[in-house]
Order: structure tokens, then sequence, then C-alpha cells
């Protein structure tokens, strides 16, 4: 059975193998694709969250399990859904409205 993933939930990501300035390790994830994705192809597509980094216009600022840190809008990618561990939760409401700002202002001509 295929697994079940939404948009603006929070999952732990296996990152790795990564090439150059990609983040990496295994770290929580914000699935980012809209749900008709998720629910027909085997990908989806992420923005990794840290606790470190620098601000940067694409980078949003959240709380998430206690901790303070930033979604890296900057470095989005696909994955396979094998790469997803876990859910471990999903986005306040209100960063999902700022994430969903920011990559309108990236991607817009």
């Amino acid at each position: 059975m295929a697994m079940v993933v939404k948009r603006f939930e929070i999952h732990l990501v296996t990152l790795n193998p990564t090439v150059g300035s990609e983040i990496q390790k295994t770290r929580p994830c914000i699935v980012i694709s809209p749900d008709e994705m998720n629910d027909n192809i085997q990908t989806v597509i992420i923005a990794p969250m840290t606790t470190k980094g620098t601000n940067y216009k694409t980078r949003i600022k959240c709380e998430f399990d206690g901790k303070e840190g930033q979604i890296v809008l900057d470095q989005i990618r696909t994955v396979d859904k094998s790469r997803l561990v876990k859910r471990l939760g999903e986005l306040e409401t209100k960063t999902q409205e700022s994430v969903l700002k920011v990559l309108r202002e990236m991607f817009e001509e």
C-alpha cells in the first residue's frame, strides 16, 4: 500500500547521500508538494528544516518540537517516499502561509 503523505506535514527524512553544500543527515523536512502529486506519484517535494544557518529571505523562521529553527526553502528537493522515515507532525497554519508566500516570490517572473 502506498504511503499517504500530505502537504505541510513534517517528516523525518534521510537526505544522504548529498553533494557539496546540500543539507545532509536525517532531519525534519516539510512536504511542500501539492496533495494531488503526493497521492499519485512516488516522490514528494520537501524543504529541509535546520536549527542552524543564516537568516536569508528564503528561510522561514519556525518552532517545532520545542526548538527554534528555519525552513530552508533555498534547498527544496524531490525525494522518493522511501526516504521518509516517519511523520512528526504538521506545520502551523500561519507558517504554512509564510511558506507559500515565499515560494510564490521565488518562482514569479
